[in-house]
């Protein structure tokens, strides 16, 4: 099981191909797929970026809850 499997959920419910989220986050199709597998750490920038993108928490991204609100 990827490391970060609600990333890939999140972006698989928006039809969104892996070399688009590249684009979107200004890197490649393969860093972009390294992210989701675990294979690298994803920078905290770059974490909040998709976080944003995604409209939920960076803790939901990273499973440490289950509720998607961001707390503001």
């Amino acid at each position: 099981m990827p490391l970060y499997k609600r990333i890939r959920d999140l972006r698989e419910d928006k039809d969104i191909t892996q070399a688009q989220m590249g684009e979107i986050l200004s890197c490649s199709q393969r860093v972009y797929s390294n992210y989701e597998r675990g294979d690298i750490d994803i920078p905290t920038a770059t974490l909040i970026k998709i976080a944003d993108f995604h409209n939920v928490s960076v803790d939901y991204l990273m499973e440490r809850t289950d509720n998607p609100e961001m707390n503001k």
